[in-house]
């Protein structure tokens, strides 16, 4: 049923739940899961004309994004499931479909967060996933409480 599973990760407690979800349902079925981190550079994309700062600023995106999908492969490994990593650059929620359509995914599974009502009308990375992919959505959502 699903063979492959996207499971976008950014290390934050939304995520996280929705990792933990995707991992189980990886090993209930023995799935093979995609850790997908896609760095958000703030008013990305610039200029081509790269200070110090920016380049600087850019490994440390990187080495956290390879940091967080270690971390998803660990916990997946210890689970028993398969895992791959990729990072991409650009808008979240734009690269996790398109990764979704290119890797030829069976499911995406994605964390929620609680947001209020007025974030409710302004949409959040899961709802823009949730409207545009071509493959099945599953999401967790994280309880004001929580």
């Amino acid at each position: 049923m699903y063979d492959t599973i996207l499971v976008p990760f950014d290390g934050s407690k939304e995520a996280r739940k929705g990792a933990q979800h995707g991992i189980e349902l990886a090993a209930a079925l023995g799935s093979t899961i995609h850790a997908l981190y896609v760095i958000d550079l703030p008013g990305h994309p610039r200029t081509v004309y790269l200070s110090a700062s920016d380049d600087e600023m850019k490994e440390e995106y990187q080495e956290y994004a390879e940091e967080v999908t270690a971390e998803l492969c660990e916990m997946a490994e210890k689970a028993g499931v398969d895992c791959v990593t990729a990072i991409r650059t650009g808008k979240p929620a734009e690269d996790i479909v398109e990764y979704a359509d290119e890797e030829e995914m069976d499911a995406i599974v994605i964390g929620s967060a609680y947001r209020g009502k007025f974030r409710a009308l302004l949409g959040s990375t899961a709802d823009n996933v949730i409207r545009t992919s071509r493959v099945p959505v599953i999401t967790t959502r994280t309880r004001f409480d929580e």
